[in-house]
């Protein structure tokens, strides 16, 4: 059997729950969109593959699986009209950036699809936050289109936000405009309680990340807040259900403690709100990884302190 180093690739059975939970989510981004998305999807896998190849030859060291699940969380988090090569642009720069300058898997400290998607956000605004595609409707849907037509401003945060109205049922279904892999939270709820159940995502983090969304999103709308919705539309409105499973879960970028997870999931859902509300984005979710992020090594190095302490003392 050959050693891991003259491996090309280096297969983890955990990855395969990611993968297996994603896929609905790519199927419905197909029905919802049109084959664009797999499109996406492919130059996406493509790229980003060969980026940790180019970084793991100098490594000496395989291409992690992980780099699919990367690959498939930052395609389905692009707006259905973002150009091809920009998506190829934003994962290489995710990959580089977000996680082979740390030393590669394992080592990195942000969630690298996230630095990606905020790269192309900065870097491109008109593509990533101002075209949209209204999903298409019936059977064959977006089976039967490349591509949708783009119009300007139609996420249900922007329709939300501005006064209008979306049917509950539109945005559980997924029949709204958003990313690829936002729109539909019921397969969203599906994949995230399946890697619960495969252990794949830590259950600490996601039920403190609904608490602090809900227990805030509640106060702001209750108090009266401008621009705060009401708690249930605004659950599934936007990509904080994508973000909660699939992207604040990551493991190599949450906090490792039991503790600092109870505390990290809370502070990621209640930054969310935060940003949503107060701020001039419409959407919170990426950007309350990426600073989730930041805190959650600060946070474990705390807690280890104190609980070293306490240890020391009792005896």
């Amino acid at each position: 059997m050959a050693d891991k180093k003259s491996r090309i690739l280096l297969w983890q059975p955990m990855m395969a729950n990611a993968f297996y939970a994603l896929v609905p989510i790519v199927i419905a981004s197909v029905y919802f969109f049109g084959w664009r998305s797999l499109a996406l999807l492919v130059i996406v896998n493509i790229a980003g593959f060969l980026t940790e190849y180019a970084f793991c030859r100098v490594y000496r060291q395989p291409v992690s699986s992980a780099v699919f699940v990367t690959n498939f969380l930052f395609a389905l988090s692009l707006p259905p009209t973002l150009p091809l090569w920009m998506a190829a642009v934003g994962v290489i720069f995710g990959l580089t950036f977000g996680k082979m300058v740390f030393g590669g898997f394992g080592r990195n400290v942000f969630n690298p699809a996230l630095v990606g998607r905020a790269f192309i956000y900065v870097a491109f605004p008109n593509h990533t936050n101002a075209f949209w595609s209204d999903p298409f409707r019936g059977f064959p849907a977006g089976f039967a289109h490349f591509a949708g037509d783009a119009i300007t401003g139609a996420t249900p945060m922007t329709i939300l936000k501005q006064g209008g109205e979306i049917p509950l049922v539109d945005l559980v279904a997924g029949f709204t405009g958003g990313s690829l892999g936002e729109t539909c939270g019921i397969l969203i709820l599906l994949g995230g309680l399946y890697i619960l159940w495969k252990k794949s995502a830590d259950y600490r983090i996601v039920i403190s990340g609904f608490v602090g969304f809900l227990l805030l999103q509640w106060i702001v709308w209750a108090t009266g807040t401008q621009g705060a919705l009401a708690p249930v539309p605004a659950l599934f409105s936007g990509s904080f259900l994508f973000g909660l499973f699939f992207f604040i879960t990551e493991p190599v970028s949450a906090s490792q403690t039991n503790i600092g997870k109870w505390i990290y999931g809370f502070l990621f859902g209640a930054l969310v709100v935060i940003i949503r509300t107060f701020s001039v984005w419409r959407e919170g979710t990426m950007f309350a990884v990426l600073l989730a992020n930041v805190f959650a090594p600060i946070m474990d190095l705390a807690i280890r302190e104190i609980q070293a302490k306490r240890k020391a003392a009792s005896r």
